[in-house]
């Protein structure tokens, strides 16, 4: 089996899970009952609005297509596919440093929990790691992967005052104010840069040394003859 074969396997795995995670987690929130939204559209546009659940969107929709196509060029979705690394990464490590101990989810919403926070975050940073694609990760790039994050902290801010919700206890400006919330997203900012910063050097050694996936497929001397 030959590691582009393998590759896209992982990516489509990935694409899976995070695509399982969303459709059940929606569902549980159009037929919860309570809460403070009290329709089903309410609750699918807020649960929308998570930073997890577009975190894990992007994941399922660059993965998809790079099961479809490894190696996918252009800037815009080189940017997008840093995203979902960048951000469900920041997804995974918030949630099991700060937001675990505030829930106990039970039955569907813990299966759920677990593909959106757990699963979904080990399979896409994996299949990075593994599988890249590399060579992808410019400072047009990074600037370029900035705008979602940005664009998520101020739709978000400029959303809570409307609806009278935040979708988490650190962005809650009615509890802790705008200074302590700016504060707390200038945080997550810098680790997002942080984890940028990482991800470009890891980036730019490995693709020295490291056959794209797609090109294994294009030269069997390339990846050492033919599969066996």
């Amino acid at each position: 089996m030959s590691r582009e074969t393998v590759a896209r396997g992982w990516f489509a795995a990935t694409a899976l899970v995070a695509a399982a995670g969303l459709v059940l987690e929606l569902v549980l929130s159009a037929t919860a009952d309570g809460g403070h939204f009290a329709t089903p559209a309410g609750r699918v546009v807020d649960t929308l609005c998570y930073f997890t659940i577009q975190s894990n969107v992007i994941v399922a929709v660059t993965n998809l297509l790079l099961a479809l196509r490894p190696g996918r060029p252009g800037a815009p979705f080189r940017a997008l596919r840093l995203d979902g690394v960048l951000a469900i990464t920041v997804t995974g490590v918030v949630y099991h440093l700060v937001l675990a101990g505030l829930s106990d989810p039970q039955g569907a919403r813990a299966v759920a929990n677990f593909l959106l926070h757990t699963a979904s975050p080990v399979l896409c940073v994996a299949g990075w790691l593994l599988f890249g694609p590399r060579g992808a990760i410019t400072a047009r790039v990074v600037a370029l992967s900035l705008l979602w994050p940005l664009a998520w902290v101020a739709l978000t801010l400029a959303r809570g005052p409307f609806v009278g919700f935040y979708p988490y206890p650190f962005v809650d400006v009615t509890e802790l104010g705008y200074p302590r919330v700016l504060a707390n997203t200038g945080l997550v900012a810098v680790f997002f840069l942080v984890l940028a910063g990482l991800a470009a050097l890891f980036d730019r050694r490995r693709a020295r040394r490291e056959v794209p996936v797609s090109a294994e497929s294009k030269s069997p001397a390339l990846r050492g003859g033919p599969d066996r």
